[in-house]
């Protein structure tokens, strides 16, 4: 089932720094489409005729839309050649936000937002390709680097975005995005080399073969879970505050992009995650991005009760922060499993963390028009307790084993 990679422009040093900023590069801008509503939901539902609890589904449909993507167009990676296969999702993509940013009516905006998702999925072709060319020895670090252009991507999504709506409107952010993927095709035509699986197997064995990944592979299951609990706190919060923004402290379009470009400083984390995978502080580091993640939801649910600006814009980057470390962690994890079908175990993984996610944006708009901001935040909190109490699990299970 292991696949033998042929990777044509490759040297046996591993990746070249200029194909790790290519690849780096991809990922940011790649992601950032379905992250791009989030903070524009206020303005695009009155405008679509959206009640205030279903604006969440915007959000939804998106991540459920990536999910079904992983699950069926990033397994193909294992199969087709690599370089073309990421090429056409571009293309895909720069057609699919052109719909959305000229739908007239709500279900066609939320069918759009939809295949934006299943579109935008290429992403994570690109990060197990980056890994696949990088030495063992240094795959950590190479999965840092790019994933600090994917974290990047998210975090500097939602301020590009609002300037952009503040500027021009909603819908020209997503015309400008469209550009932009067809400006990155052209990139990566360039740049990257060719990577062509040679194992021949089937598109239907591959999906089969997924299913037994999953069921085989302890060490994948436990990471999916892990980041799948962080990811929808990640999203819960990232859907909750700019309506937090906008009634408790007036913020504009202008004022939430500058909260969420403050949160990006959360990526720096990346490169530092990866090598400390690299020298085996993966479960040390993995507990304390839970720990950080739970503190930062509880004062950040107090700073916006106290009107404490400072106090959310620096909770919001540690749990930025906190939730960068554990998905590198989490890969390079995951990269380290036997064999070279590192595609389709990317996909299982992301399309577990996805899965969960795609509950974020519904969880968030019921909690924050049920409760508020602080409700909500506890949410966050009580979900972060939850997944530090299944990590703990793995001590018990090595102590039963003598480990």
């Amino acid at each position: 089932m292991h696949d033998r990679i042929a990777a044509t422009k490759a040297t046996p040093a591993g990746i070249s720094p200029a194909i790790t900023f290519a690849c780096a590069l991809a990922c940011g801008a790649m992601v950032a489409n379905i992250y791009y509503a989030q903070p524009l939901i206020g303005l695009i539902a009155p405008e679509l005729h959206m009640a205030p609890g279903a604006a969440g589904l915007i959000v939804t449909l998106t991540q459920l839309g990536y999910a079904v993507g992983l699950l069926f167009i990033v397994p193909l990676a294992d199969r087709l050649e690599n370089r073309r296969l990421i090429l056409a999702t571009l293309l895909l993509t720069a057609a699919a936000l052109v719909i959305l940013a000229l739908v007239p009516s709500a279900g066609l905006f939320l069918a759009a937002s939809a295949l934006v998702g299943v579109t935008s999925a290429g992403v994570h072709m690109v990060v197990p390709f980056a890994a696949s060319l990088a030495p063992a020895e240094t795959r950590g670090r190479t999965i840092g680097n790019v994933m600090s252009g994917l974290l990047a991507g998210i975090m500097l999504s939602r301020p590009v975005a609002s300037i952009i709506a503040e500027v021009a409107g909603w819908r020209a952010v997503f015309g400008v995005a469209a550009a932009l993927m067809l400006l990155l095709a052209l990139l990566l035509a360039r740049v990257l080399p060719e990577r062509r699986p040679t194992s021949g197997e089937s598109y239907a064995r591959i999906l089969r073969s997924m299913a037994r990944l999953l069921a085989r592979e302890r060490p994948l299951q436990r990471r999916a879970i892990y980041h799948g609990f962080v990811f929808t706190i990640f999203t819960i919060f990232w859907t909750a505050v700019p309506l937090e923004l906008a009634r408790r402290f007036g913020f504009s379009q202008t004022g939430i992009a500058a909260f969420a470009l403050a949160g990006a400083a959360g990526a720096l984390v990346a490169p530092v995650a990866g090598r400390l995978g690299d020298r085996g502080y993966i479960r040390a580091g993995t507990g304390v991005a839970m720990l950080i993640m739970i503190a930062a939801c509880l004062l950040a649910g107090w700073a916006g009760a106290a009107g404490s600006l400072i106090g959310l814009v620096l909770f919001a980057i540690a749990l930025d922060g906190a939730t960068q470390l554990n998905q590198v962690l989490g890969q390079r994890v995951i990269f380290s499993l036997p064999g070279e079908d590192r595609g389709r175990v990317n996909a299982v993984y992301m399309t577990v963390i996805f899965l969960f996610g795609s509950t974020g944006g519904i969880a968030a708009s019921a909690a924050y028009h049920a409760d508020g901001w602080w409700g909500t935040m506890l949410l966050c909190a009580a979900m972060g307790v939850a997944v530090l109490a299944i990590f703990c699990t793995e001590f018990l299970g090595r102590r039963r084993t003598g480990e």
